[in-house]
């Protein structure tokens, strides 16, 4: 059998969509060869705005690696745009002169960021927010440069504004209009965004108009025309973009602002189909994702013989892909005299939603701060459902109005229709979900990830994706394996954890092999629980592998959400002296660090230090002896104490004293997860003990010890361990605890989900009844932390304190 020769033109989102919807209809059919532009295999340009603000790197996003293109016999061009077409003998050329024939061709060649016509826009530091070579100029930027300008107040430019915020710029945003993302909010909305944004600290120039791009040599400002001056080593324009038709146009294929396309995808060239932002159909072009599923399947069913197959436009809707702001909107918010208006808006919450309901149907909505009902408001307006029934409640979501008519506020699969989109990230319906999920036999969200992709992006969709997969399966029948470590591998924790020590692997390219890795380097999941786990099992012979640390165990500080950090020195049990108070106060005025805060753990935390000034910050505290207060890391943060017997009437122990030597004897430990402790002087518990990872109450003539509490969103209180008579059985027992958590929990699993899963009698067994066994846990520990003084990391650790001082700082007492 001849195949066909497909050629298609761009290596994004729209066209690897329909070749990977082609090859799901007609796999043997075509002979495939796919010209890119870029230097890259296909990735998820919706995500690019996460590898901005540090949220993912750029493995994180791409979608379909090269050996997905050699499975499936794709020949790919990357790197050699097509730059001539001859429609009449079926040829197109490429940039460095490759020419390439074929029978049918798909043009999928995007878009391009819209150039106001001003001057500047060709200086060094002037770039726009496309893709991720763009993004990779921005955060080169961010190291070396502080001021940013951002011009376009949609959805591009807001986030980049705010991943330039995120990697530490002082970010300025310049919009033309007077409400941000005007075309998907509504005014109140808008201005819930400035507001929160600008808490943020990023500052917002609306209705202004850029007059131009000043600087000598490189970027320097921006001018507005009413006279505004905006300084700025870097410029990011992202005022929207434009269908890319430079190669349809010189090969004589019809175009207005768009490829003009008609329902069944084709060009004015019956041979010639396009897809994605580079179309235009009806008079319409389009931004957003969802649109260009449709059309990437509507296009492989025409090319694979189904003739009736057509386009048609759904409503869209939009979100907002910035960490800790919700926003959503679909459909047609104006109102009119036939539409009618209802809103609701919770100040204190941050809350707010519109409705716009025409003839009992809805016909537009926006979300502000609560978006939790965004996709069920979305299948109401595409379905054009009648929602007089429960009109009265429908502003309140959709619990109430399932509640009202006897539902349930749980995901009604059943009910959904076949087409309804589950994941507009990667424009998976779900039936999709469902007949995947019954083809092969998939029991695991992980599983319905890699087979449809599915929840595999932002994760919004997630619980709906969890629904279909119980109601497919049947909640019961779902099989209760462990959970699998990340998506590089099917083992779970404790068979990783088991693996290291029967096998003896001690680095992890090692693991890696003998395990047998689904990828060549881990993801940002594995990495940094690997590295623990080698430290845990091998201490004083693994090397601490850095760059298998999260940014805030590099730097020694924590990254706080404007992008600067905040730097906390270890104040033992919460005491300090004026040597230390004035050391501290010093590094505040020489540093010009803005905030200076008390702690809830009795510490001292400078808020605001840039990243490129933590070296100094850290060198200056520890000439006055002060070392780092791991606020940032996994590992022991804290020992909050009460002042005790010494001080206080109600006292029945010396719980300062104790709580120091706890904190000196546990310093500088690394954990699964943070690990906080208090020790309080009586029953009465000033020290919150009652709700840390590991407590210690004073009680006449002993302590009690308490485990696998947790302060956070979800309060747990701790369970109780043991009574014990002196300090030396709280040392033991400390050590012992710890050290079985260190080697049994799960990485980033803390003290309290662990009890959980394992429950307490099991851990009382291990401490309280194997008595040796505790004994040998308490030593392990010890020995751990004797290694931890020899490991170069420890001594980086200590910020600044030589490796005598720190050794000496370890000493219990």
């Amino acid at each position: 059998m001849t195949r066909t020769k497909l050629a298609v033109v761009g290596n994004g989102m729209a066209g690897i969509r329909a070749v990977e919807e082609i090859l799901e209809r007609a796999r043997e059919t075509f002979d495939i060869v796919v010209v890119g532009a870029e230097p890259h295999v296909n990735y998820n340009r919706i995500l690019l705005s996460s590898v901005l603000a540090g949220e993912k790197d750029f493995g994180d996003i791409v979608t379909h690696p090269r050996a997905w293109y050699e499975e499936n016999g794709i020949e790919l061009i990357v790197d050699d745009p097509a730059v001539a077409l001859n429609a009449g003998e079926k040829v197109l050329v490429t940039r460095s002169g490759q020419t390439i024939g074929y029978d049918k061709l798909l043009l999928a060649t995007g878009s391009k960021p819209v150039a106001p016509p001003i001057p500047g826009l060709d200086l060094p530091g002037v770039c726009t927010f496309r893709s991720i070579q763009d993004v990779e100029t921005m955060i080169e930027a961010s190291t070396r440069q502080r001021r940013a300008v951002v011009i376009g107040g949609g959805l591009l430019g807001l986030e980049a504004a705010w991943g330039l915020k995120r990697r530490g710029m002082s970010v300025a945003l310049v919009h033309l209009m007077p409400t941000l993302m005007e075309r998907q909010l509504d005014t109140a909305a808008g201005e819930l965004l400035r507001r929160d944004l600008d808490s943020r600290g990023i500052a917002f120039f609306t209705n202004g108009q850029t007059e131009e791009i000043y600087g000598d040599g490189r970027v320097q400002g921006v001018r507005l025309v009413d006279g505004r001056d905006i300084p700025a080593d870097l410029v990011v324009v992202a005022i929207g973009i434009r269908p890319n038709i430079e190669l349809a146009h010189a090969g004589g294929i019809e175009v207005n602002r768009g490829v003009v396309v008609g329902d069944d995808m084709r060009t004015s060239d019956p041979d010639i189909y396009a897809v994605g932002e580079c179309v235009e159909h009806r008079g319409q072009t389009f931004g957003l994702v969802a649109p260009l599923w449709d059309m990437a399947k509507t296009c492989a069913e025409r090319l694979t013989g189904a003739a009736e197959a057509i386009y048609r436009p759904q409503s869209l809707a939009t979100k907002l892909k910035i960490t800790g702001i919700d926003v959503y909107s679909a459909g047609d918010f104006s109102v009119d005299e036939d539409s009618e208006e209802i809103t609701f808006r919770d100040a204190a919450r941050g809350a707010y939603k519109k409705l716009v309901l025409r003839d009992d149907r809805l016909q537009g909505v926006v979300l502000y701060g609560d978006v939790a009902d965004g996709s069920w408001y979305f299948q109401l307006l595409k379905g054009k459902a009648d929602v007089g029934a429960f009109r009265d409640r429908l502003v309140f979501g959709r619990a109430y109005a399932d509640l009202g008519t006897g539902g349930t506020p749980s995901v009604d699969v059943a009910a959904m229709a076949d087409d309804t989109q589950v994941c507009g990230c990667n424009g998976v319906c779900k039936s999709k979900i469902v007949s995947t999920i019954t083809a092969k036999g998939l029991a695991s969200l992980e599983d319905v990830r890699a087979h449809t992709k599915a929840s595999a992006s932002c994760g919004q969709c997630t619980p709906v994706v969890e629904a279909i997969l119980a109601h497919c399966t049947g909640e019961a029948a779902l099989p209760q394996r462990t959970p699998a470590f990340c998506t590089c591998t099917d083992l779970g924790h404790d068979a990783i954890r088991q693996a290291i020590a029967a096998r003896n692997l001690k680095t992890i390219p090692e693991i890696r092999a003998a395990l047998g890795w689904k990828t060549a380097d881990g993801c940002h999941k594995c990495r940094p629980a690997l590295n623990y786990y080698l430290l845990c099992a091998w201490p004083g012979e693994y090397v601490d592998d850095q760059q298998s640390r999260f940014i805030n165990e590099r730097v020694h500080a924590n990254i706080q959400k404007d992008g600067t950090y905040s730097v906390v020195p270890r104040l033992w049990g919460g005491i300090t002296n004026p040597a230390e108070l004035r050391a501290i106060a010093d590094v505040a005025e020489k540093h010009k660090i803005p905030a200076v805060k008390l702690t809830g753990g009795q510490r001292i935390d400078l808020l605001g230090v840039r990243k490129e000034q933590l070296p100094a910050v850290w060198a200056d505290l520890g000439r006055a002896g002060l070392v780092s207060g791991h606020a940032y890391g996994k590992a022991i943060r804290t020992v909050k104490t009460c002042v005790g017997s010494e001080w206080c009437r109600f006292g029945v122990q010396d719980s300062t004293g104790l709580g120091i030597k706890l904190e000196k004897m546990t310093w500088a430990a690394w954990a699964p997860h943070k690990f906080k402790m208090a020790v309080s002087g009586c029953p009465r518990n000033c020290a919150e003990a009652t709700i840390k990872d590991f407590g210690v109450v004073c009680v006449e003539g002993g302590y009690d010890l308490v485990v696998g509490g947790n302060g956070g969103i979800t309060v747990r209180v701790t369970d109780h361990l043991a009574r014990v008579a002196s300090e030396e059985e709280v040392f033991e027992y400390c050590g012992a605890f710890l050290q079985l958590y260190r080697e049994e929990a799960h990485y980033l699993e803390r003290t309290a989900p662990w009890i959980e899963r394992v429950g307490i009698a099991a851990v009382k067994r291990r401490l309280n009844e194997d008595i040796e066994g505790r004994r040998a846990l308490h030593a392990r520990f010890l020995a751990a932390q004797a290694a931890l003084q020899r490991d170069p990391w420890a001594e980086r650790a200590a910020d600044g304190v030589d490796a005598h001082e720190f050794r000496s700082l370890r000493k219990v007492g």
